[in-house]
Protein backbone atom coordinates (compact mmCIF):
# COMPACT_ATOMS: atom_id res chain seq x y z
CA UNK A 1 0.00 0.00 0.00
CA UNK A 2 1.55 3.20 -0.81
CA UNK A 3 0.85 6.75 0.99
CA UNK A 4 1.95 10.37 0.97
CA UNK A 5 3.71 12.07 3.73
CA UNK A 6 5.07 15.17 3.79
CA UNK A 7 7.59 14.25 6.70
CA UNK A 8 9.10 11.57 4.53
CA UNK A 9 7.51 11.39 1.10
CA UNK A 10 5.66 8.84 -0.72
CA UNK A 11 5.98 5.50 0.87
CA UNK A 12 4.92 1.68 0.32
CA UNK A 13 3.73 0.31 3.84
CA UNK A 14 2.53 -3.30 4.94
CA UNK A 15 -0.89 -2.80 6.05
CA UNK A 16 -0.32 -5.38 8.67
CA UNK A 17 1.45 -2.36 10.18
CA UNK A 18 -1.41 0.27 10.34
CA UNK A 19 -3.10 1.00 13.50
CA UNK A 20 -6.88 1.81 13.53
CA UNK A 21 -8.15 4.60 16.39
CA UNK A 22 -12.19 4.96 16.24
CA UNK A 23 -12.33 7.61 18.32
CA UNK A 24 -9.10 9.26 17.10
CA UNK A 25 -6.50 11.16 19.25
CA UNK A 26 -7.13 13.88 21.73
CA UNK A 27 -7.29 17.36 20.17
CA UNK A 28 -7.22 14.91 16.42
CA UNK A 29 -10.70 12.96 16.55
CA UNK A 30 -11.22 13.07 12.86
CA UNK A 31 -7.75 11.48 12.46
CA UNK A 32 -8.09 7.69 12.97
CA UNK A 33 -5.88 5.42 10.79
CA UNK A 34 -1.95 5.48 11.30
CA UNK A 35 0.98 3.63 10.64
CA UNK A 36 3.65 2.89 12.54
CA UNK A 37 7.22 3.57 10.80
CA UNK A 38 10.62 2.81 12.35
CA UNK A 39 12.40 6.19 12.74
CA UNK A 40 16.16 4.49 11.51
CA UNK A 41 17.35 2.00 9.13
CA UNK A 42 20.44 0.98 11.33
CA UNK A 43 18.74 -2.37 11.48
CA UNK A 44 18.71 -1.41 15.54
CA UNK A 45 15.64 -2.70 17.47
CA UNK A 46 13.78 0.78 17.31
CA UNK A 47 13.36 2.99 20.45
CA UNK A 48 11.00 5.39 18.68
CA UNK A 49 8.53 5.20 16.34
CA UNK A 50 7.06 7.98 13.90
CA UNK A 51 2.72 7.35 14.27
CA UNK A 52 1.90 8.53 10.86
CA UNK A 53 -1.28 9.33 10.11
CA UNK A 54 -3.29 7.99 6.40
CA UNK A 55 -5.65 10.71 6.57
CA UNK A 56 -3.55 13.85 6.56
CA UNK A 57 0.01 12.89 4.94
CA UNK A 58 1.28 15.86 7.15
CA UNK A 59 0.56 14.70 10.73
CA UNK A 60 2.54 12.46 12.41
CA UNK A 61 3.54 11.82 16.14
CA UNK A 62 6.88 10.38 17.35
CA UNK A 63 5.96 7.96 20.08
CA UNK A 64 7.73 5.06 21.94
CA UNK A 65 7.25 2.17 24.39
CA UNK A 66 6.79 4.07 27.96
CA UNK A 67 8.18 0.53 29.68
CA UNK A 68 11.77 1.25 27.71
CA UNK A 69 12.22 4.50 30.25
CA UNK A 70 9.82 3.91 33.27
CA UNK A 71 10.03 0.32 34.48
CA UNK A 72 7.03 1.19 37.20
CA UNK A 73 4.92 2.57 34.61
CA UNK A 74 1.56 0.18 34.60
CA UNK A 75 -1.77 1.49 32.55
CA UNK A 76 -4.93 0.36 34.34
CA UNK A 77 -7.45 -0.76 32.15
CA UNK A 78 -10.80 -1.14 33.18
CA UNK A 79 -12.87 -3.98 32.11
CA UNK A 80 -14.61 -1.29 30.12
CA UNK A 81 -11.50 -0.09 28.35
CA UNK A 82 -10.64 -4.02 28.02
CA UNK A 83 -14.23 -4.15 26.37
CA UNK A 84 -14.00 -1.23 23.81
CA UNK A 85 -10.25 -2.29 22.87
CA UNK A 86 -11.59 -6.18 22.39
CA UNK A 87 -9.00 -7.28 25.22
CA UNK A 88 -9.27 -10.73 26.81
CA UNK A 89 -6.11 -10.28 28.38
CA UNK A 90 -3.83 -7.76 29.50
CA UNK A 91 -1.10 -8.97 27.53
CA UNK A 92 -2.44 -8.67 24.17
CA UNK A 93 -2.44 -4.83 24.48
CA UNK A 94 0.69 -2.70 23.58
CA UNK A 95 1.47 0.71 25.26
CA UNK A 96 2.61 3.65 23.46
CA UNK A 97 3.02 7.67 24.22
CA UNK A 98 3.47 10.25 22.43
CA UNK A 99 7.07 11.80 23.16
CA UNK A 100 7.60 15.82 22.53
CA UNK A 101 10.74 17.63 22.50
CA UNK A 102 11.36 20.21 25.66
CA UNK A 103 14.64 21.91 25.09
CA UNK A 104 17.62 19.08 25.30
CA UNK A 105 14.66 16.62 26.31
CA UNK A 106 12.55 14.01 25.53
CA UNK A 107 9.36 13.62 27.41
CA UNK A 108 6.50 11.43 27.16
CA UNK A 109 2.98 12.14 27.83
CA UNK A 110 2.26 9.09 30.43
CA UNK A 111 -0.74 10.68 31.28
CA UNK A 112 -2.50 10.29 28.29
CA UNK A 113 -1.34 6.82 26.92
CA UNK A 114 -2.10 4.71 23.67
CA UNK A 115 -3.56 1.30 24.17
CA UNK A 116 -3.46 -0.98 21.17
CA UNK A 117 -5.30 -4.69 20.54
CA UNK A 118 -2.61 -6.16 19.06
CA UNK A 119 -4.40 -8.89 17.36
CA UNK A 120 -6.97 -6.32 15.56
CA UNK A 121 -4.85 -3.51 15.33
CA UNK A 122 -7.38 -0.92 16.72
CA UNK A 123 -6.71 1.38 19.69
CA UNK A 124 -7.54 4.45 21.95
CA UNK A 125 -5.75 7.04 23.89
CA UNK A 126 -6.82 7.31 27.44
CA UNK A 127 -6.56 9.54 29.96
CA UNK A 128 -4.90 8.05 33.41
CA UNK A 129 -6.29 9.95 36.68
CA UNK A 130 -3.20 8.81 38.39
CA UNK A 131 -1.05 12.12 38.58
CA UNK A 132 2.54 10.25 39.24
CA UNK A 133 2.81 9.71 35.51
CA UNK A 134 2.51 13.40 33.91
CA UNK A 135 2.44 14.87 29.83
CA UNK A 136 5.59 15.71 30.19
CA UNK A 137 7.63 12.79 31.95
CA UNK A 138 11.77 12.68 31.12
CA UNK A 139 13.00 10.47 29.00
CA UNK A 140 15.86 10.73 27.44
CA UNK A 141 18.42 14.21 27.56
CA UNK A 142 19.47 14.76 23.66
CA UNK A 143 22.39 16.51 22.75
CA UNK A 144 23.09 18.24 19.26
CA UNK A 145 24.37 15.35 17.48
CA UNK A 146 21.43 13.20 17.54
CA UNK A 147 19.56 13.07 14.69
CA UNK A 148 16.24 15.80 14.12
CA UNK A 149 14.19 12.83 13.01
CA UNK A 150 14.78 11.32 17.10
CA UNK A 151 13.90 14.87 18.29
CA UNK A 152 10.46 15.47 17.07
Amino acid sequence: MQIETTRFGPLDIDPARTLRFPKGLLGFEDYRDFVLLETGDDGATPTFWWLQSLDDAGLAFVVTDPSLFVSTYRVPLHLQQMTELGLSRVEDAQVLVIVNKHGHTLTGNLQGPLVVNLHSREGQQLVLSDRRFTTRVPLVEISAEQPAAMAG
